[in-house]
């Protein structure tokens, strides 16, 4: 499923719409009424994490903040030199995958799925399945054939046209409406207010570091990519014990993960696709072969994980989890 850096790059996708009001509505979800959209106001857009939350408000009420600011922070991001964004919601990753990554990320888009509503409210929620994605002006094409042999394009959760003549186009996700924000900016690993003490607490738990990487409480909006990607860059085995890492140790996985997630974010605003060293690889860049597992907390959601014996050696006993 999208990880922070891809929600915050819809997020970006629909800040120029803020201020502007919903003329036409369509798409497929049954849970959500897409009428009750129409002729509002979107009034603002936020990211925390992996969900994305849009505001609406009666045509009438206030606009709300502008997306000058926005627009400027996504054009000083990706540089005057960076080339043309390419297709909206790819990361670059080999696909398709394999039927037990599907079934792993299949089974942690439930556990991550936002909480029941408390009530209706002028928020919309929305959190993205495998392959979910935010389209603005365009709507995605197939690229292949489906298993039957059709070229049949994927079918919009959501489509918002407004007033101006644009739309935006809203691709494999839930949405339930909502009071306001759900959100503690503290443990969102791409927010300026990440809370970097707590989230060196959390990773010194005696629990496996794969397993602390991947609690939201901590560490929102990364995920299943980015643990991969950084326990290598840090040379740290999945499975090591937090509270046997040396502080210097933990450090340097944290900055691994802020700045991994940082440049990931960097190269999808400026097109360019990103290029996993490990994650669903077979080899590790230095030519190692690398081994894959299927780890999780007792009871938890278990996630798929690669790592390259030779660079990330287990120094010390591990927990019997090896499949």
């Amino acid at each position: 499923m999208p990880e922070g850096p891809s929600v915050r790059k819809f997020q970006l996708l629909t800040s120029p719409f803020v201020g502007q009001v919903v003329a036409k509505v369509g798409g497929s979800s049954r849970k959500l009424s897409v009428n009750d959209l129409n002729a509002l106001r979107l009034q603002d857009s936020q990211v925390h994490g992996k969900n994305l939350y849009l505001a609406f408000v009666a045509a009438e009420g206030p606009t709300g903040p502008t997306a000058e600011e926005t627009v400027l922070q996504r054009e000083a991001a990706c540089g005057a030199h960076c080339p043309a964004q390419g297709q909206q919601g790819q990361d670059g990753i080999p696909h398709p995958y394999s039927q037990d990554e599907k079934l792993q990320e299949a089974q942690h888009s439930r556990s991550e799925a936002p909480e029941a509503a408390e009530g209706q409210g002028n928020w919309l929620r929305i959190h993205f399945g495998m392959f979910g994605s935010v389209r603005a002006n365009e709507f995605s094409r197939a690229s292949r054939a489906n298993k039957r042999g059709d070229w049949k394009d994927p079918v919009p959760r959501l489509v918002l046209h407004f007033e101006s003549g644009g739309f935006l186009v809203f691709y494999n996700c839930r949405m339930l409406w909502c009071s306001s924000p759900r959100a503690d900016p503290a443990s969102d690993i791409l927010s300026v207010e990440f809370h970097r003490g707590r989230a060196l607490r959390a990773l010194s738990a005696p629990d496996p570091i794969c397993y602390t990487l991947l609690d939201q409480r901590y560490f929102s909006g990364l995920g299943n990519i980015i643990k991969n990607e950084i326990l290598y860059l840090a040379r740290i085995h999945p499975l090591t014990p937090g509270s046997l890492l040396a502080l210097s140790d933990l450090e340097h996985l944290l900055d691994c993960a802020i700045q991994f997630s940082s440049e990931w974010l960097h190269n999808k605003l400026c097109g360019q696709g990103l290029h996993p060293q490990v994650y669903q690889k077979e080899q590790c860049p230095l030519g190692h072969p690398l081994m894959k597992g299927t780890f999780g907390p007792t009871g938890g959601f278990k996630r798929l994980t690669w790592w390259c014996p030779q660079c990330q050696p287990a120094d010390i006993p591990l927990p019997k989890q090896l499949d």
